[in-house]
Parts: structure tokens; sequence; C-alpha cells
């Protein structure tokens, strides 16, 4: 087994090798003065078993695009130079929520990224949490590889120290399975009921709206649960309607935490006490003193370690990908 991480991802890819108990594969990136980009890998992988890391989210080195097509140019190096089988590990999936048209002429971005990746010889996609899990596994004919971080949500839930009663909520009706199959861990681990919510989302003219709470919050201890954290608008709307309706305490899990477009401005002052997110996503755009004061991250470095021994050994994910 031979495991690379394209430099964007390189603490991430650092993180997961020292779980697989490995190095990571040397390998070589060169930017030239008018843009271009080369990487190629600075060891034989012919006959070999080869997973690339790389996640696609912006950053302040290169844009979602020049990661894309970084990632592309390297998967078809490795799978040229006689790579038995390649895989991509990417544990933040771009373009996963432009998955159906909800407007005229609206473009599937995640099916074309999938294309990208079939055509470039991938035998495999390893990511976690995406946004749509069924358009996820059906844009793609190669193996998909879908992981879920309900267990270090819930380990992380239990080191918080939770009060009762107990509540995890839902900020959309689209996150309802996801709220309760982490309820349904939680309960299993605290030995004690845990209640369900769901708060309304609309989108009207591109602003989230929608303030009304399906569920009982009141005196609660409230766990919102959500696949990630952009704008930040959806989980302060959320957590407004939990606090609304009466929610003691409230805090906030997201395995992506993108926090983009002014999010501290908006999380801030929220009245969360903390925003427990994933390392697929580094919070650079939130500052020192943000993050140290309002945000944990926990790693799933360990997750894609475990699903890519199983992978190379031929073993079961269904444990690390249904997770019930």
């Amino acid at each position: 087994m031979l495991v690379f991480a394209l430099d964007e991802s390189r603490p991430f890819g650092e993180r997961m090798a020292s779980e697989l108990g490995i190095a990571l594969s040397e390998h070589e990136e060169t930017a030239f003065p008018d843009g271009e980009h080369k990487a190629r890998p600075l060891v034989s992988v012919r006959g070999r078993d080869v997973y690339v890391v790389q996640s696609l989210h912006a950053g302040p080195g290169a844009s979602i695009g020049d990661k894309l097509l970084r990632l592309l140019f390297f998967l078809a190096a490795v799978r040229d130079s006689g790579a038995h089988r390649v895989t991509a590990v990417i544990p933040y999936l771009a373009f996963a929520r432009q998955d159906r048209q909800t407007h005229p002429r609206d473009p599937l971005a995640l099916r074309s990224v999938a294309l990208l990746l079939e055509a470039v010889g991938v035998a495999a996609v390893v990511t976690v949490d995406v946004h749509n899990l069924a358009a996820f596994q059906n844009a793609f004919r190669c193996r998909t590889v879908h992981l879920v971080a309900r267990r270090e949500f819930t380990r992380k839930a239990m080191e918080i120290g939770l009060d009762d009663p107990v509540v995890v909520a839902s900020p959309d009706l689209g996150g309802a399975k996801r709220a309760q199959l982490f309820g349904a861990m939680l309960r299993r681990a605290r030995g004690a009921p845990v209640g369900l919510a769901f708060v309304e989302k609309q989108r009207l003219d591109g602003d989230v709206a929608g303030t009304q709470l399906a569920g009982d919050v009141k005196g609660a201890h409230v766990l919102v649960i959500d696949d990630m954290i952009s704008t930040g608008a959806t989980l302060v709307r959320a957590s407004n309607a939990c606090r609304e309706h009466g929610a003691r305490r409230i805090h906030a899990f997201a395995t992506h935490g993108l926090f983009s477009g002014g999010a501290e401005g908006l999380l801030v002052p929220a009245g969360i006490e903390k925003i427990i997110v994933t390392d697929t996503v580094p919070p650079f755009r939130l500052s020192e003193a943000a993050v140290g004061r309002h945000v944990e991250t926990v790693s799933v470095a360990p997750l894609f370690a475990a699903a890519v021994r199983r992978l190379h050994e031929s073993g079961s994910l269904s444990e690390l990908a249904f997770q019930e």
C-alpha cells in the first residue's frame, strides 16, 4: 500500500498515515510562472495499491478548481505509471451540493466530478458525510465508500457532559435521518432517552428563512447536527428557534466547517456553547480567538485510515459506513 497526500492536504494525510503505521509516500509538486502546476510521485507505483488524499475545499493556497485539477492530474499520473489500483480519498467533496436541478438549466456538478474521477481511472472514491447520500451513490459508476462521523461526535458529546433532558435537533427536514441516527447512537451510549426536534427551513430569494420547530426542547440540552457549516446562517436560525422554544444549552455538530462568507460574525454571538467540527476542512477562515473560544475539532483521520486499511485488505466496510 502507498499513500500520497497532495501538499494542501498533507496535514490530514500525515494523521491518516500515522494511524496506518506508515509514512506518506514522497511526491513532488511544481508551480510554473504561467500558473501551470505539475505533480508526480517520487517512488515507483507499478503494481501497487495507491491511495491519494486531497480535500476539495478552497484554501489560502489554492482554489477548489485548482485542487480538483491537481488531484485529477496526479491520479492520472499514478495510473499511467502502472499502479494496480488507485483510490481517491477526498475528506471534503466539493460540488456535492449541486446534485439536482432546482432551476432551469442547472448543472449537475456532482455527476460531472464523478465523470472526471472515473475518466482518470480511479477504482474507488472515499469521503465522509456528503450532503445527499443517495445522489452521491448514484452519481458514480466506480465504487464509493461513504463514511459517517457519527461515532466521533457521540464520543465528543459524552465528553462534553450532557444535562437531561437531551434533544438532538436537525436544522432542516432534509437532515432528519442524520439526526435520528445520531440520537439513536447517543441514546445507546448514555443509556437514557434522547429526544428529537426539527426546524423549518425555506430559501426565499436566496435567503434562509423559517423558525417553526417540531419537537419539545423546553429546558433541554440541544445538540444541533448538520453535515456542514457554510455561512452559518442555517445553524444560527436553528439555534435561535431552539432558544425561543426554551432550550437551556446548545451545542452544534457539523462534519465540514467551511465558515465562509463572514460566518464568524454570525456564529460568535449566536449563543452556542461550542461548535464541534472535524478536520476535513481546517478552520482557517476564523480568527484564532474565535477558534479557541467557540470551535473544537475532532479528527476523522483514524476513520479514513480504518477504511483504507479495510479496502487494502478487502475487508468489510459496513461498520464504518453505517455505524448503527
